[in-house]
């Protein structure tokens, strides 16, 4: 595997971990110096990969923090199998468990985005232990509804009767009509169809269940105890931004919102985002006693 143009950090490696499900693909940041800071982990949105973290993994580095941005299992760079049990929300917790172990297992701070966020808040019922925090970004507190909802619904059939490239074929024509899509360079756009093309097919449809079917679970998270940051953009088109905003008040969560961003802050407005992830692992750092 070779890393694409669009990660242009020279200091990004990408490295492979072998876990139980199979290889797992992954984009490793290291500060420049020693760390001061914990491992963050990364963990990606339905049809996303490692890549949508691309532009924050330096910025996160320069504070101190070791970073590492997965792939799910299915998604581009790594393999999943036909089995649509292997995607479900809590078998995906599972995966990122053995991630953590993998890495040796010190508690991380855990960022998921969209979907991701789901995956994270499951693997962190599991094990809180193996977490020192929990970002929720742009995902919300059960199933996804809305425009969007409505879009994977349609494209179900698609999938099943020709494949990701019926559903790729049928997602560039609308993207033909929709001014964001068209702003793309040709790279990045190359790279997003290669990406999407390359994922799981069976993976694609059960994430898809999992996210149309996905329980409220807001207050089992509160129970575990763990510090969590909802952050989102202002103008989030999937789970309304007045639907985070109670969520967090229903965790007593942090809360982050993000000026002029959509769905995906982590590109959209990338210095702000990644102003307010550090600002909030300080705030955890400065209120946990010191020596005795």
């Amino acid at each position: 595997m070779e890393l694409h143009p669009i990660v242009a950090d020279p200091a990004v490696t990408l490295v492979t971990l072998q876990l139980p499900g199979g290889p797992l693909a992954a984009l490793r940041r290291e500060p420049a110096g020693r760390p001061t800071g914990a491992t963050v982990l990364m963990v990606p949105g339905y049809t996303g990969s490692k890549e949508d973290f691309r532009l924050l993994l330096p910025l996160l580095a320069a504070a101190g923090h070791p970073v590492l941005a997965v792939d799910q299992r299915g998604q581009f760079q790594s393999p999943g199998p036909d089995d649509p049990a292997a995607y479900a929300v809590d078998a995906l917790g599972t995966e990122l468990l053995h991630v953590i172990d993998a890495l040796g297992g010190e508690p991380v701070h855990l960022v998921g985005h969209s979907f991701g966020g789901l995956v994270s808040r499951s693997a962190v019922l599991q094990r809180p232990g193996a977490f020192r925090s929990l970002v929720l970004m742009s995902s919300g507190p059960a199933a996804l509804g809305g425009q969007r909802a409505e879009m994977m619904q349609f494209l179900r059939p698609l999938v099943e009767a020709g494949g990701l490239p019926a559903v790729r074929q049928a997602l560039d024509a609308v993207e033909a009509d929709d001014p964001r899509a068209q702003a793309y360079g040709d790279e990045l756009r190359d790279f997003l169809r290669a990406r999407f093309l390359a994922g799981s097919a069976e993976g694609l449809l059960a994430m898809g269940d999992a996210l149309l079917g996905e329980p409220d679970r807001v207050g089992d998270l509160r129970a575990a105890g763990l510090p969590v940051l909802v952050l989102h953009g202002e103008h989030d088109d999937a789970w309304p931004p007045e639907v985070q905003t109670e969520m967090a008040s229903r965790l007593g969560a942090e809360h982050a919102v993000i000026p002029g961003a959509v769905h995906s802050p982590a590109v959209e407005a990338v210095e702000p985002t990644a102003t307010a992830l550090l600002a909030f692992w300080a705030g955890l750092d400065e209120a946990r006693p010191g020596p005795q």
